[in-house]
């Protein structure tokens, strides 16, 4: 079996993924219209300043997405990134893609400058949560809240 490999997105990536993100969103029912999911990728990818997408690949085929999105926050004490999205195709998952991607995008924060990786994770998402232990993420209690405009 081979090692995925982790690397930004490229403009021939970007219909592969905006599949990837198309997919992960149904996967959490999120009801975010294809053209805003579209719009957010192509505004991520063209101004690397808002953030990052990277791409693992896995036998020549890309078969994971992570989007990162750069803030600034008084709670760390200044750069922050959010992983925005972390998804696996499921028949890729258990290979090591998840753990690849994380490490990549941790990298990439730290690369940044960031001072955290933030993320969410949904609560009957235990297999996430567990890889996020494992990498040294700790669980805030909190709830987030959103209000759309």
């Amino acid at each position: 079996m081979s090692e995925p490999d982790v690397r930004p997105a490229r403009p021939a990536d970007r219909d592969t993924a905006l599949a990837l993100l198309m997919a992960q969103l149904r996967e959490h029912e999120i009801a975010t219209p294809p053209a805003g999911i579209a719009a957010a990728l192509d505004g991520l990818m063209a101004h690397p300043e808002r953030g990052a997408v990277l791409v693992a690949t896995l036998d020549g085929r890309v078969v994971g997405i992570a989007a990162l999105s750069a803030t600034w926050t008084i709670e760390h004490g200044g750069p922050a990134m959010w992983l925005e999205e972390l998804y696996v195709e499921p028949s890729y998952r258990s290979r090591g893609v998840g753990r690849a991607l994380l490490t990549a995008a941790a990298d990439a924060a730290r690369a940044r400058g960031a001072r955290t990786l933030d993320l969410e994770v949904e609560a009957s998402h235990t297999r996430a949560a567990n890889l996020y232990a494992r990498e040294g993420f700790r669980r805030l209690e909190r709830t987030r809240w959103v209000r759309r405009f």
